[in-house]
């Protein structure tokens, strides 16, 4: 699995975007139908967007803007992470 984020902001809604691919079809389908999250499937990639409260974005300290590479790698491990433990729900 490879996950990616693909956009992010801050504005009406705080949001992100991360693109996972390298999922079988069976993968793609049980997550797109058990997330909560925003999920659309895009060829053969699934496409999550999450919004946050302005507290938890992840991308709103001062450490992020001159940081910024570093909280997007941490952000996709995460990402990851918990999409690897849901599927083993599967």
């Amino acid at each position: 699995m490879i996950v990616k984020i693909t956009n992010y902001g801050q504005g009406d809604e705080n949001f992100v975007e991360y693109l996972v691919s390298d999922l079988s079809r069976e993968q793609i389908a049980f997550l797109n139908e058990n997330l909560v999250e925003k999920t659309e499937i895009i060829e053969n990639n699934l496409l999550i967007t999450m919004y946050f409260a302005d507290e938890l974005y992840p991308f709103q300290s001062e450490v992020a803007k001159f940081r910024l590479d570093d909280f997007i790698s941490r952000e996709e491990i995460e990402m990851n992470v918990f999409l690897s433990s849901f599927l083993d729900d599967m």
